[in-house]
Order: C-alpha cells, then sequence, then structure tokens
C-alpha cells in the first residue's frame, strides 16, 4: 500500500535511508552519530542510496 500523502513519504524515506552504517562491524546508527554504538569505531559511512526523479 503506497503512501500518499507527501509530508508522510518525506518522513518515511527519511527513516529508511539516512543513516550510517559502521564500516567495521555493518550495525546501523543514527545520521548523527559520531561513533559506533556497538564496536566504537569511528569509522562510519552513509546509507547508499540512489537518485530518485
Amino acid at each position: 500500500m503506497p503512501i500518499t500523502d507527501p509530508v508522510k513519504r518525506s518522513i518515511a524515506q527519511r527513516k529508511r535511508l539516512f543513516y550510517k552504517i559502521c564500516r567495521e562491524c555493518g550495525v546501523r546508527n543514527a545520521p548523527t552519530a559520531k561513533k559506533c554504538r556497538k564496536c566504537r569505531s569511528k569509522n562510519l559511512r552513509w546509507k547508499k542510496r540512489e537518485r530518485t526523479r
């Protein structure tokens, strides 16, 4: 069931697409994270995502 409300859609996209992933243990972290919540590494990257139309 697709989300038609544009506000709800943007909230859902931010939640699903904008987070950081630890390069050492692979755990998901908050977008504001400076260190990994599991292994405490500072080696984080943004989740890869495709450009939308």
